[in-house]
């Protein structure tokens, strides 16, 4: 019984195997601790001080907007980057701005009356870096752990990414209230200079291919393509179809104020549950290496998202509303390992900075026009009819998906092949 226990907790736990075989991957994924902490001092830190110097919500709103422009915007030049120069160093150099954003938001702090326009501009300069980072980030890996590995490395990824989003929000609460706003973003800065130290000891991978010059003719031939992969466009349509209609995040100060009942603790736990689900799903995903036929995993967990969101519409208790979303935010991680999994593995490594920069354009946009969905629908009908809706149409979405392109569903992962997979449409189209 003992024996069986252990291989069941090696098959639930998530595998640390590209932590302990690949020591590129291990600076790279201790750098990313350290930066991670450092985003997510910022995602509290500057709405707490827009709101405490201005009083206005929707001041605190139009951060988001101002984000979400120069991200869009920079998305393409970034993956055109990561794949014209050195990975490793565009990462540095992005930590590096970014700690120089963070020595001005502290300089602003420290004012006797700090100005609230820095706060707007110097996110907007984050967002920007991050088009550049993430594009990087997300290329260097396949390199680092080899095509066997990177299944778990992406599990490794989203454990990082779900634990700080659930505990440094918490940690720059506690920082602000006990040691001030100033002291705050002085430690963001240096988890911003730590990580840089940490990721410059990353080897250097050269392009597999060589690299491409950026500028408009790189940008296009990224795009030409992704024209000619289907299985790669619904990976992205996928993604894009629950995030727009199952993602009612909007909704939820209405749904715990005026369908629960409750209060300002009920809307945060309803926030929290997603986030709940996704890091429990990342700790428990030592199997992920197990599963061959990602394409269809991906379906699978995509639908669990909209059958969740379902359920969570019709819920009339909190546990069970509570439970739904966890179960969404965990269904969320398996999608999200297995969608990277499917673009990093069919994109030849010359052209992954690109394609990953288009995939961080969908993943930023979504969420946004998901809120303008949810919220213009709860608008013209009730908040429960627009959570319902949007989870049967995230259903109905994904199916049609899977039918436009069996490629998704017949996609097979094969740790042993040295060769990205070929697109399986005969005449592969476009969105």
């Amino acid at each position: 019984m003992s024996g069986r226990l252990r291989r069941w907790g090696r098959v639930a736990v998530v595998d640390v195997t590209p932590l302990r075989e690949a020591a590129g991957y291990r600076w790279l994924f201790a750098g990313m601790l350290f930066v991670q902490t450092g985003r997510q001092l910022v995602v509290v830190a500057v709405p707490f001080q827009v709101f405490e110097e201005t009083g206005s919500t929707l001041a605190v709103g139009l951060l988001g907007l101002v984000q979400l422009i120069p991200l869009l915007a920079v998305a393409l030049v970034g993956g055109a980057l990561a794949d014209a120069f050195d990975r490793r160093r565009l990462l540095v150099i992005s930590q590096l701005i970014l700690a120089a954003t963070a020595v001005g938001l502290l300089w602003n702090s420290l004012l006797d009356k700090p100005h609230v326009w820095p706060l707007f501009v110097l996110v907007a300069i984050n967002a920007g870096v991050s088009a550049i980072d993430a594009p990087a980030r997300h290329a260097i890996v396949p390199g680092l752990v080899g095509r066997a590995l990177l299944p778990s490395a992406l599990a490794l990824n989203q454990t990082l990414t779900n634990v700080a989003k659930a505990a440094v929000p918490a940690l720059a609460g506690l920082l602000i209230a006990t040691i001030g706003l100033p002291f705050t973003y002085g430690f963001q800065v240096l988890m911003f200079l730590i990580g840089a130290a940490l990721i410059q000891r990353v080897p250097n991978i050269p392009v597999v291919g060589g690299g491409r010059k950026a500028g408009l003719s790189s940008i296009a031939e990224g795009l030409r393509y992704l024209k000619s992969r289907r299985v790669i466009q619904a990976a992205l349509a996928i993604d894009l179809n629950a995030m727009v209609f199952g993602m009612p995040t909007a909704l939820f100060p209405a749904m715990g104020t005026e369908v629960y009942g409750g209060d300002a603790f009920t809307v945060g736990l309803l926030y929290a549950a997603p986030g709940v689900g996704a890091l429990l799903a990342a700790l428990t995903s030592g199997w992920v290496p197990r599963i061959r036929r990602q394409g269809y995993a991906v379906i699978l967990a995509v639908l669990g998202w909209g059958i969740s969101i379902t359920v969570f519409g019709f819920s009339g208790a909190l546990v069970v509303g509570l439970g739904m979303l966890a179960l969404a935010g965990a269904a969320d991680v398996v999608s999200a390992i297995f969608r990277n999994s499917i673009i990093q593995l069919s994109v030849p490594d010359h052209l992954r900075g690109r394609l990953s920069s288009v995939h961080m354009a969908v993943a930023a946009g979504g969420p946004r026009l998901g809120d303008l969905e949810a919220g213009v629908v709860a608008a013209i009908t009730s908040v429960r009819f627009s959570i319902i809706s949007g989870g049967l149409a995230c259903i109905v979405g994904a199916s049609a998906l899977a039918r436009w392109a069996p490629e998704l569903t017949r996609y097979h992962y094969d740790p042993a092949s040295q060769e990205a997979p070929p697109d399986l449409s005969e005449d592969a189209g476009t969105l």
